[in-house]
């Protein structure tokens, strides 16, 4: 069973009010983008209950499971994965997104021929990783082993 937003609302944190994220954009419930880079948090005068955000958020993950169904490579990889494999490519899509997540060929290509240590490696040595690290292992643990291990007592 899928865990995507569990995931999401980890490694993005959850917040209530709207706040700037690490790019300066600003964004609710755990990295939902709201706003223009450097609009003022006095512009967004409300509150996202938990319920309310992990909704969005599935409605989002859909959204991109769709867009990803129409590139080969995407869903080429995605069809030799298990939910928790999925999950971390539901999340790369909603971290870089999709076209971002294309661009990641070696990867997707090793997990179309699932080699999932090869992809792991891959996603370790990639641009993205140097920019989360911790997300990255995590991640690429997660593809490695194809379970949620390294997130127990995290999720």
């Amino acid at each position: 069973m899928s865990q995507i937003i569990a995931i999401l609302n980890f490694e993005e944190g959850y917040v209530e009010s709207p706040y700037l994220d690490t790019q300066g954009f600003p964004a609710v419930a755990g990295g939902i983008r709201i706003g223009p880079k450097g609009a003022s948090l006095s512009n967004y005068l409300f509150l996202v209950p938990r319920l309310v955000g992990d909704t969005w958020k599935q409605c989002i993950v859909e959204g991109k499971a769709q867009e990803m169904r129409r590139n080969t490579a995407i869903s080429r990889a995605l069809k030799k994965c298990n939910s928790a494999r999925s999950d971390v490519i539901y999340s790369l899509s909603c971290q870089i997104g999709v076209e971002g997540l294309a661009q990641l060929k070696t990867m997707l290509q090793l997990i179309a021929e699932e080699n999932f240590s090869g992809a792991a490696n891959n996603l370790l040595n990639s641009q993205w990783a140097q920019n989360a690290s911790g997300r990255a292992r995590r991640h690429a643990e997660v593809m490695r082993t194809g379970t949620y291990d390294i997130y127990r007592g995290l999720i």
